[in-house]
């Protein structure tokens, strides 16, 4: 079994500008933070964003380097509207891609299993076909004849999630509560990054944890990152909560400002408890 750790800084060295890349985690809860520090450190720029958005939106896009956005929603959770996603979407920064949550789903799952699309009741009868003309719909080729929204793959060059424990070969641990859809990415992607708050023996995945909470397969992943903190200041329960004062800090300051001391390490990971 091949040894797959690797630093942040070496998993950026693999990215290149105008890539795909989805970001696992959801609104301000268990992103990559560590990862999206070292892609802000770097030059890599043209991007499309595959993500249930949170500060990691809001930070690549007050940096300009997103071309294309596909999310349905942007969201700080306790701050409900992204305020520097905001700010980049009014100024026309982007394309957006704005649909359904569970669309969104279907068209990581269809990506997962290498198909060009499923079909999905959600968003029939609604503006998102009205908001995003290229979509399509399929009838349903049995007696009940049903129309579905056709919701084209959500393929990634890479992918970026951040869980709580992972081996060194790439199984990867979510302890917390929801595991979001960061399978779903890891799958659906060409290559996958896992970041982790702690790398471990394989053995110890289960020694106090079911086997159910093994969320990511190593075959789909490409590299592990031991980085502890590695989400902050969003969640990552039940290591630590959402870091809520960095992130009004986050929320209200310019992001010039907030980036000097975020990328130069004043806030580079969590306090210690």
């Amino acid at each position: 079994m091949s040894d797959k750790t690797m630093t942040a800084d070496e998993v950026v060295s693999r990215l290149r500008s105008g890539m795909t890349l989805g970001i696992g985690g959801w609104g301000s809860r268990r992103k990559p933070m560590a990862l999206v520090r070292a892609l802000l450190r770097s030059d890599v720029t043209d991007l499309t964003i595959v993500s249930y958005g949170g500060p990691d939106v809001g930070m690549l896009a007050a940096a300009g380097r997103i071309r294309k956005l596909v999310t349905a929603f942007v969201t700080l959770d306790s701050i409900p509207l992204e305020p520097h996603y905001r700010a980049a979407r009014e100024a026309g920064a982007f394309e957006l891609t704005e649909i359904d949550e569970a669309m969104f789903m279907w068209g990581l799952r269809a990506a997962a299993n290498r198909l060009p699309f499923l079909p999905v009741r959600a968003g029939v009868g609604s503006d998102v076909m009205r908001v995003n003309p290229g979509l399509r719909t399929v009838t349903s080729p049995y007696d009940d004849q049903e129309t579905f929204v056709a919701m084209p793959a959500l393929g990634m060059d890479a992918a970026l999630v951040h869980l709580n424990r992972a081996d060194r070969m790439g199984n990867g641990q979510c302890l917390g509560p929801d595991p979001y859809f960061d399978d779903l990415f890891c799958e659906a992607a060409d290559t996958a990054y896992v970041s982790c708050e702690r790398i471990v023996e394989t053995a110890e995945l289960t020694k106090d944890a079911p086997p159910q909470s093994l969320l990511v397969k190593r075959h789909t992943v490409t590299g592990v990152v031991e980085a502890p903190g590695g989400a902050h200041f969003t969640s990552c329960a039940p290591d630590y909560g959402r870091d809520e004062a960095v992130q009004r800090e986050y929320a209200t300051t310019p992001w010039p400002k907030f980036a000097a001391r975020y990328l130069g390490g004043g806030l580079h990971e969590r306090d210690p408890e």
